[in-house]
């Protein structure tokens, strides 16, 4: 007879490879829409893809999940409206930045942010050393594509990644406080309203274009609805800590994704760099079990 114990610590166990899993597929996702939307920037401008992005996103979750306000506290709103906030804001200044300097530098660059969260949140030795080899990886391959960055660009990829450790901590809080997706749903929605004049007022009527609407709902799909969908579900199952180091694959992932969709090429330094974030990752996942 297997004891409430046992019982409880076989269910846990899948928690951690789903959680990776579900971390992965966002990554390979929200990477590979961010390489389609840098080829709608000539046509509505880094501002106005954001404002695609953001609020079809939001249409379609909120249409899916019909979340309620209602039987919420106000600490649980003021947590979704700063997830909002922190979501809206961490999409603009990314895309102003991917509109200045190359994907795998930008994502370098705002992957800091994440990884810096791990090594506050981390209480175990080897948490630390996970994250600094991280750090080594995420440097090496970005190291290629550092020099004559435009400073404004840099700027905004650091302003994204401090943005991004707040998401990661806001929205592991959410998923604890609202149902199935509903906090995202309402997060994304004050991200698009956050978004949306800017971009209106950048784009125009660029933005009802059938082409740049067709490209702005796949952008939509694969860099907000599905990843962060993913992510929420993945941070009921990893810890915060971990999840951050996990997004150090960002950078390797955003190299594959401009090596496919933008013909950008890798060197032997810059596949060393993504071995060493991917063995960061794994030796995470194991800290973490």
């Amino acid at each position: 007879m297997t004891s409430p114990a046992t019982a409880t610590a076989v269910r846990d166990v899948p928690r951690v490879p789903v959680g990776v899993g579900l971390m992965l597929g966002g990554t390979l996702s929200v990477q590979f829409g961010s390489a389609v939307a840098a080829l709608l920037f000539p046509r509505a401008g880094a501002l106005g893809v954001v404002a695609l992005r953001v609020t079809i996103a939001a249409v379609l979750l909120l249409a899916f999940c019909r979340p309620r306000l209602r039987g919420h506290s106000r600490a649980d709103l003021a947590v979704v409206g700063a997830f909002g906030l922190a979501l809206g804001g961490m999409n603009v200044l990314f895309y102003q930045a991917i509109d200045r300097i190359p994907l795998g530098p930008a994502v370098t660059l705002e992957v800091l942010g994440p990884l810096l969260l791990s090594v506050v949140a981390a209480r175990r030795a080897a948490s630390l050393v996970w994250a600094g080899l991280a750090f080594a990886g995420v440097f090496l391959l970005g190291r290629d594509g550092f020099d004559g960055l435009d400073p404004a660009g840099a700027g905004f990829a650091l302003g994204a990644g401090a943005l991004w450790a707040a998401y990661i901590v806001l929205n592991s809080r959410a998923g604890s406080r609202f149902p199935r997706l509903d906090g995202l749903a309402l997060a994304m929605a004050v991200a698009a309203l956050v978004s949306l004049p800017p971009g209106i007022g950048s784009a125009g009527t660029a933005l009802l274009e059938p082409g740049v609407l067709g490209l702005g709902l796949a952008v939509a799909l694969l860099s907000s609805g599905l990843p962060y969908a993913l992510e929420l579900l993945a941070l009921r199952r990893l810890p915060p800590a971990t999840f951050a180091v996990l997004t150090s694959l960002s950078p390797a992932v955003a190299a594959l994704a401009g090596f496919l969709v933008l013909g950008q090429t890798l060197s032997a330094l810059q596949c060393l760099a993504i071995a060493l974030v991917v063995a960061a990752g794994a030796g995470a996942v194991r800290t973490g079990e």
